[in-house]
């Protein structure tokens, strides 16, 4: 790593904090009698629960910092537990933070709720696994919203079926967390985000139960699932949902082609986004990102492109894709094709597909880079690398100047903080009117100041998205990094009525506060739950 990056100390690195060294402050909190059998106080579980997977989380967690900890982690069994801890978090005045895999890297997770509440509890969804129905006829899977990828895919395999959503994170990340933060999958055009899957939602609120109807589609107003999606644990406890499955795929078929710059592979993905053809995979490194990745030598763009189909053969949809590439310059050694082909047995079992079917050597090595990042940024505070991800959407008309103007805001601020650094960018999603771009910068980390650091690169970056005319996140979530971008981008009637969605089901504000909306306490301590409260 130190070797491509030409930074970072593989002879100096730090070791993290002991767990046994790390001090906590005493629980302000104690569950009821009731309550305690799910519930525990114990270091591991409280300093597990207080951060997510950002940089500055892992940086914090390293040194043993945990600057906002719960005072209690519960772990429902079902609704009837969800509904009793919501309850006497009212009662209590505490604020309840819905936990999923913990994979948040906009701080979604971290109990930061200001100094409004006597405490915080941790509600953890991580034995609420199942799934509890499928729909062979309709193409449907009733899921729990603690299951995460590995075990969604394992019980739909035994129906035949997969959900082919395959965030990044999907190894640890969770369907309820899926949908509270409007996740984007792996496939780069068609059906990829969580909201193509969702068929209805439910959820526990403080004054009852929220569930739309199961239907493929209603005019019927706006759509209360829709309001969940995105919702980030501000508006109920999702504890269900009803997901659109599918066959797996029996037909792939892939390339990886070369572009003499970014802008020529560009120019190539807007015309296959806009094509009709909709590519598993179509996804464009920049040279440097292509270099680290993907074993390019740096003087070219990649395009890792692919189909899969579960009912036909999908070479004819491949040739088609390369005709366009041709026309921009692009260039390949090899395509690969299966017809019938095996499950991809690593993606049922604990992987994310990087290219679908058999690629080439070049998509194959980016396969493997994309399924280890989780694991290989733990190292980067240990080494001395500051690490930071961003990502945006915008239109295809803005995208040549909004590139020039986001990846240059984002290296001079982390030249300016750290001496100097590398910015790589992937078009990320490509939709038929703009790409989803996702931005990384490593950067050499001064010793003890990684989080300013970090936090003046995360500034520079949000700002000149939105002055870009981008959207603070596409697939990130807002969680409490993002809030005041988001606020900002937001028009203010809108803003006002999801502050009055939350001030119905939530009146005390006890859910999530700080996350996705500032943190509001309404006073004393509430009623308990409201009538509509059953298990389902």
């Amino acid at each position: 790593m130190a070797g491509v990056l030409g930074f970072g100390d593989p002879d100096e690195l730090e070791d993290p904090v002991p767990l046994d060294r790390v001090r906590l402050p005493e629980p302000r909190l104690r569950p009821p009698a009731e309550l305690a059998g799910i519930c525990s106080q114990t270091t591991f579980d409280r300093a597990s629960h207080a951060h997510g997977q950002s940089y500055r989380d892992l940086i914090r967690a390293f040194r043993g910092q945990f600057d906002h900890v719960p005072d209690v982690v519960a772990r429902p069994r079902g609704e009837r537990d969800v509904a009793a801890l919501l309850g006497w978090c009212e009662q209590a005045g505490a604020a309840a933070i819905p936990y999923g895999g913990g994979t948040s890297v906009t701080g979604g997770v971290e109990p930061d709720v200001g100094d409004g509440y006597a405490g915080t509890v941790s509600i953890d969804l991580g034995l609420m696994t199942r799934v509890l129905e499928v729909d062979g006829v309709s193409g449907a899977a009733l899921v729990e919203a603690g299951a995460a990828g590995p075990a969604v895919n394992r019980q739909l395999a035994a129906h035949g079926r997969t959900l082919r959503h395959f965030p990044q994170s999907w190894e640890f990340s969770t369907v309820g967390g899926w949908i509270a933060t409007r996740a984007g999958g792996h496939y780069a055009t068609g059906p990829t985000r969580i909201d193509d899957f969702v068929e209805s939602v439910r959820a526990v609120t403080p004054r009852g139960i929220w569930e739309s109807r199961r239907l493929p589609a209603s005019g019927a107003g706006p759509s209360p699932d829709r309001l969940l999606l995105g919702s980030e644990g501000t508006l109920g406890v999702i504890t269900r949902a009803w997901l659109r499955v599918q066959r797996p795929p029996g037909h792939r078929a892939s390339a990886a082609v070369r572009f003499p710059s970014f802008a020529a592979g560009t120019e190539a993905v807007r015309e296959i986004a806009g094509s009709g053809l909709y590519p598993a995979a179509c996804r464009l490194l920049d040279p440097a990102e292509a270099a680290l990745t993907a074993g390019g030598d740096g003087s070219a763009a990649l395009l890792v492109l692919g189909f899969e189909s579960a009912g036909h053969p999908v070479t004819g949809w491949l040739d088609l894709a390369l005709a366009i590439a041709a026309g921009h310059g692009g260039q390949w050694d090899e395509t690969r094709g299966t017809d019938r082909a095996a499950p991809d047995r690593d993606r049922d079992r604990a992987g994310t597909p990087g290219a679908p079917g058999t690629a080439s050597p070049a998509a194959a090595d980016w396969r493997h880079a994309f399924q280890r990042m989780p694991y290989l940024r733990n190292v980067y505070p240990a080494m001395g690398v500051i690490a930071e991800t961003f990502e945006s959407a915008i239109t295809w008309d803005a995208f040549p100047a909004f590139h020039e103007a986001v990846s240059g805001a984002a290296r001079d601020a982390a030249v300016r903080e750290c001496g100097r650094a590398t910015v790589l960018c992937r078009l990320a999603f490509a939709y038929p009117d703009g790409p989803a771009p996702y931005y990384t910068v490593l950067a050499p980390a001064r010793r003890g100041h990684e989080t300013a650091q970090w936090d003046a690169i995360k500034r520079a970056a949000s700002d000149a998205v939105l002055a870009a005319g981008g959207t603070i996140t596409h697939h990130h979530a807002v969680g409490r990094d993002h809030r005041p971008w988001y606020e900002e981008q937001q028009a203010q009637p809108f803003g006002m009525a999801l502050r009055g969605a939350k001030a119905a089901v939530d009146p005390h504000g006890i859910l999530n506060p700080g996350a996705l909306l500032p943190p509001v306490r309404a006073g004393g301590p509430g009623p308990g739950p409201g009538p509509g409260i059953r298990p389902g």
